[in-house]
């Protein structure tokens, strides 16, 4: 199994400069940033869309940019993978963000892990010019449109939602056909379709969504699809910190745990990261 961590990385806690090194040099498999471009301060939308929820954290609305922090983080590192958990595909331009991917993967000589998720904040997406209830169909034609610009010299799409010309698009990702398409959330059967038609992986958050009753479903679902089961890895943010139970995410085919860091001072990160480290290697990768 593999061992990852996350963090909300922002202008108040460890820097990527800082915090990428720390982690390799602990032998952690994989740094994991997740994004939000703004939080609108209507406060509509309870936190995660659940309704009484606990306020949001501030760090939500300090985070670096993704890509620009990874980009810090690949210059200071040579092992390290780098994962978007989560990118908010469906409010990005994907020809920008096809290009931003791949550079990154380019520059981190292929370590990048593409980490997904269709979004939660209603008022966040409306600033970005995206409806609520299409942002599904969104991410999912934004995806197929990059595969495009990522694999083919002269690459086209026409969709809905997308349509892109016949056009030149470079740098191509290191990774062949690209880097790792992980898809976060609850495994419902529209997402499940999602992860069998174009992703790599799955990786919800722990506790939140149900992870081990859905890996049998999904596995059948690429078999009914045609699709080798073996080619979806399983993977949860947020894993528990009980080595039992990593043993039985293990047993049950589950690839990669993340566990949370919190957005704090740069000591109280590393002393957590420092606790984090003793869990790696306690299931065999």
């Amino acid at each position: 199994m593999h061992i990852g961590v996350s963090i909300f990385p922002t202008d108040q806690t460890i820097q990527p400069l800082d915090l990428g090194p720390a982690v390799e040099d602990l032998g952690f498999e994989s740094l994991w940033f997740p994004e939000h471009s703004h939080i609108p301060a209507s406060r509509v939308t309870p936190w995660g869309g659940v309704k009484g929820a606990s306020p949001l954290p501030e760090a939500y609305w300090r985070t670096h940019d993704q890509f620009v922090a990874f980009g810090a983080v690949a210059a200071v590192t040579s092992t390290l993978k780098l994962g978007t958990g989560i990118t908010l595909v469906a409010q990005r331009d994907p020809i920008w963000l096809a290009k931003q991917v791949a550079s990154l993967d380019t520059i981190s000589q292929g370590r990048v892990l593409f980490g997904i998720g269709y979004g939660w904040n209603k008022e966040e997406m409306a600033q970005h010019g995206t409806a609520y209830l299409e942002r599904r169909a969104i991410l999912r034609e934004n995806i197929l449109a990059m595969k495009e610009l990522w694999t083919q010299q002269e690459a086209s799409f026409e969709g809905e939602h997308v349509a892109i010309e016949p056009s030149w698009a470079w740098p191509k990702p290191i990774q062949q056909p690209h880097p790792p398409i992980i898809l976060g959330g609850a495994a419902g059967p529209k997402t499940i379709a999602h992860i069998v038609e174009f992703c790599d992986g799955w990786m919800p958050i722990g506790g939140r969504h149900d992870l081990l009753g859905k890996i049998q479903t999904v596995r059948e679902a690429a078999q009914e699809a045609g699709r080798d089961p073996d080619s979806i890895e399983f993977g949860v943010f947020g894993a528990p910190k009980d080595p039992a139970e990593l043993e039985r995410l293990a047993d049950a085919g589950v690839n990669r745990a993340v566990f949370g860091l919190p957005p704090a001072d740069p000591a109280v990160v590393l002393e957590k990261l420092k606790d984090r480290a003793k869990l790696i290697g306690v299931v065999a990768g």
